[in-house]
């Protein structure tokens, strides 16, 4: 859910309590385009969510990485079924709602050397009260679990984690330069939840509840002293390793700046879309560090792979484009005296000469009938970055020491060469070659990241690009997909973001919870991981996630369930993230949460994060709309949830048949209306390719973005340049009033008319909304497209759609609900209400009502 890429193969993950099953759907994003003058960034700053993204399935007590899930059913308990790991979207599978299969309760800990003293000689760390959930890498749906199965797993509402494992967190993590400890048994980590026996210096494991010996390390006088160990006092540290263990390591100060990049640059253009084009790669060139390797290549029938050995012209070897390249062609090539790779600091005036040469496409041809070879022209950039250290005689590669980037700037489908379409829909072998151009795309984005090598495709104009055949050669390579309007601003943007970010590698995620605790779905941009630890710990029933790339926008979704009715006061959960960063070194980061289970169900509800749970209910919902009758079928089971809820979770207004809905939760329903009728489930967006790029990148966002793209954030402009925080109702539509509307991927600024008639005061409010806009979508990847319009014009009913119709609602209500209806006067609001337009799209209430729900009480 930003994207699982995964494995064809079928098995289950662990023998013991099953594994659950990953979903994978391939990062893709709407048109990011910025259509107004970039801004200069204000020094004030304003507050951002959190961040996390995608799901696995398991409908068994065994989780296995699946597809994606057909819409809950909320009636009658189904029986769980095991689902397939599956490596693309195939039919939906059904999901269990109900219990999972019981399993034996786990005996209460035992202590391997028969010991008692254990219960008295318990750490301090582990009586002061740590916040449960807090970790900025971890988010849970709730900061207690109930204690009862059958009403911990009523599957309208759930439990689950939002997991972010390449999330930059501040104050950075503890940093430990050892290994660590592990349990003989099951391979959790010591942590500050550990029970120590200070006299002998053996742990706990909060996990499974075997005793471990730390060789004497955690031998202390008194538990003050086990203070002084990082992974005993937090909930968050890093086991970091260094050295030189890759035969073509690179120095910790040059390996980020020096990798290398090489820009895959379609050639088939007509004139406006190469001069947008142009002037973007020319910033993109400034905007490098002076160390960073650049490549260039074009492909159209033919490969142009230019050379940065000629210091005052752009040259280039042309390789045919209508089938992979062979050994011998790739190997005179590398071997060549060209120089197809060249740090920034010698090549940047070639780099200039290069794009400036670049001309328009001549011919007199449709732009979707234009021969494309992207597949050959990326086939070729990975062989010149791996360079001579692949051994073509052998067929042997080895891994670069650093992690690299194609960035395919793409203006049309791949029609040409291996991995390519017919031009045409109407092609009676369409289906057929579609089918085999998947498969080829895919396997060339594994072969990708087997070389460390991350693709990111950004297309841009109005020539349909196939976005299904594309897709998976940026998902199996843990790259990304982003559609722009045009080549301009926008997609400038995200261009030097894209090159900039930072990508560790080797990435695998392991996740341990106690016994009582079942993992059922996780979503996001990783896959199914076959590890046999069992030589090592006998008992290690882990779930693990081979991730694609560890960068700071990905998430993972992670539902879980009660095993059975749990009997203890807590519950454990440990996240270990094991991957390759930036610089070489090897990194295990261990995030060990405890959270306290309750009987009552009140508590437990005041407990609930809306956004956090608002999220994990949408990941698992677009998991499954991946056509336009889906998408009708998950607005029908989002109806369901909230029904569900309200029955399950609260009572019957007196004398009616309407329920209430629980107090404690009270933004959850908005913010699920918000996604009924927003882009990712509303008609907002009409291109089916836009909707399944949209719904990618959904299920892979942070969990920033992924709240955003949700409920959008609405901020009304006020005198003085501040601006004030409002409920994304159509009554913040004044006419004397500026405002900007954040939906994650677009960023609207809406100017009343009676505003725009006053040109001093309009400026000064246009561009005190342009650079908020710009401060809150400052390190956003993708970069939101950001449209500016005034009142009454065509270009408002972007902005219109994405808000609740209210204006319906009666006036105490609209007051109870958007406070601010109360500073206007009669006359304001008398004109506010005349300039709504009657429609049938139901408010938030009336929705509510018709589900024979009342609506909550605003907080």
């Amino acid at each position: 859910m930003d994207s699982l890429s995964l494995k064809p193969d079928k098995s289950p993950i662990a023998p013991a309590p099953p594994p659950p099953t990953i979903s994978p759907e391939a990062p893709r994003f709407p048109p990011p385009r910025l259509q107004q003058d970039q801004i200069p960034s204000s020094s004030i700053k304003y507050p951002t969510m959190l961040s996390p993204a995608n799901g696995v399935k398991t409908g068994s007590s065994v989780p296995h990485l699946s597809t994606p899930p057909a819409p809950p059913v909320f009636t009658s308990p189904v029986q769980p079924a095991a689902v397939p790991f599956r490596t693309s979207p195939a039919t939906p599978q059904p999901i269990a709602l109900s219990s999972a299969s019981s399993l034996p309760t786990s005996s209460p800990p035992y202590f391997s050397n028969g010991s008692m003293e254990l219960q008295q000689q318990l750490s301090s760390s582990i009586e002061e009260p740590v916040p449960g959930g807090k970790s900025p890498c971890v988010l849970f749906s709730a900061h207690k679990v109930l204690k009862h199965k059958k009403q911990a797993n009523v599957p309208s509402l759930g439990f689950g984690v939002l997991v972010s494992p390449g999330r930059e967190t501040s104050p950075g993590p503890q940093v430990i330069q050892r290994d660590p400890h592990r349990c003989h048994d099951c391979g959790a980590y010591s942590n500050l939840h550990s029970n120590i026996l200070i006299g002998s210096g053996q742990w706990q494991c909060v996990i499974c509840g075997n005793l471990n010996g730390s060789e004497g390390e955690y031998i202390a006088l008194s538990k003050e002293e086990l203070c002084n160990f990082p992974e005993l006092s937090s909930p968050l540290v890093d086991f970091i390793q260094t050295g030189n263990k890759r035969p073509s390591f690179v120095s910790v100060t040059d390996s980020r700046t020096s990798a290398p990049v090489v820009l895959v640059i379609d050639e088939c253009l007509d004139e406006p879309h190469l001069q947008h084009l142009q002037s973007s790669l020319h910033a993109f060139v400034d905007s490098l560090p002076t160390t960073r390797r650049i490549g260039v290549i074009l492909y159209g029938r033919t490969v142009s792979v230019y050379d940065f050995s000629e210091e005052s012209v752009a040259s280039a070897d042309v390789i045919p484009g209508g089938s992979s390249p062979s050994q011998e062609t790739l190997k005179a090539l590398i071997y060549g005296t060209g120089i197809y790779l060249s740090p920034m600091h010698a090549s940047k005036e070639v780099a200039h000469l290069i794009f400036s040469s670049l001309r328009p496409y001549k011919l007199n041809v449709p732009e979707a009938s234009r021969d494309r070879c992207l597949g050959t022209a990326v086939e070729v950039a990975l062989a010149i970055i791996q360079g001579p250290s692949a051994d073509f005689s052998r067929g042997v590669v080895k891994r670069p020491g650093v992690n690299s980037r194609i960035i395919v700037c793409a203006g049309g489908p791949n029609t040409y060469g291996p991995g390519s379409v017919p031009y045409s829909y109407t092609h009676p072998n369409y289906p057929h070659k579609e089918k085999s151009a998947l498969k080829w795309m895919e396997h060339l984005g594994r072969k990708a990241h087997q070389q460390n090598t991350v693709i990111d495709i950004l297309c841009a104009g109005t020539c349909p690009v196939r976005v299904p055949v594309l897709q998976p050669l940026a998902k199996a390579s843990g790259g990304t997909f982003v559609l722009h309007d045009d080549f301009g601003e926008a997609f400038g943007i995200n261009l030097q973001r894209a090159s900039a970010r930072a990508a560790g590698s080797h990435g695998l995620l392991e996740i341990r919870c106690s016994d009582d605790i079942i993992i059922t779905q996780v979503v996001g941009p990783g896959e199914e991981a076959h590890i046999d630890t069992h030589e090592t710990f006998k008992n290690d029933i882990s779930l693990c996630i081979q991730m694609l790339s560890v960068e700071e926008t990905q998430c993972f979704s992670i539902s879980m369930e009660n095993k059975h009715d749990i009997k203890s006061d807590f519950v454990f959960f440990q996240f270990a993230i094991k991957y390759t960063n930036v610089y070489q070194a090897d990194i295990t980061r261990v995030i060990t949460i405890r959270l306290p289970t309750v009987d009552s169900i009140p508590e437990y509800l005041q407990s609930v994060e809306d956004g956090v749970a608002a999220v994990l209910i949408a990941k698992r919902t677009l998991l499954g709309a991946k056509s336009y009758s889906d998408v009708i079928d998950m607005c029908t089971t989002i109806d369901e949830r909230v029904k569900d809820i309200a029955l399950k979770f609260s009572s019957l207004v007196p004398k009616s048949k309407f329920h209430r809905f629980p107090k404690e939760i009270s933004l959850l329903p908005e913010l699920l209306f918000h996604l009924r009728r927003g882009p990712l489930l509303g008609n907002i967006v009409g291109h089916e390719d836009e909707r399944s790029v949209l719904r990618n990148l959904f299920l892979n966002a942070s969990f920033d973005l992924a709240l955003r793209m949700v409920a959008p954030r609405c901020l009304m402009h006020r005198e003085g340049g501040t601006f004030e925080e409002l409920a994304a109702y159509d009554l913040v539509m004044q006419s004397d009033t500026a405002v900007v509307l954040d939906h994650g991927t677009d960023v609207f600024i809406w100017l009343g008319a009676e505003l725009a008639a006053d040109e001093a005061r309009s400026a000064a409010a246009l561009a005190a909304c342009r650079t908020l806009a710009e401060e809150v979508t400052e390190l956003r990847f993708p970069a939101p497209r950001i449209l500016a319009f005034k009142e009454g014009s065509s270009q408002a009913r972007y902005f219109v759609s994405r808000l609740i119709p209210a204006h319906k609602d009666p006036p105490y209500e609209q007051e109870a609900r958007f406070p601010q209806l109360r500073t206007l006067t009669t006359e304001q609001r008398t004109k506010l209400k005349s300039s709504f337009i009657h429609f049938d799209d139901p408010s938030f209430c009336e929705w509510m009502r018709s589900l024979k729900v009342m609506p909550p009480e605003p907080i």
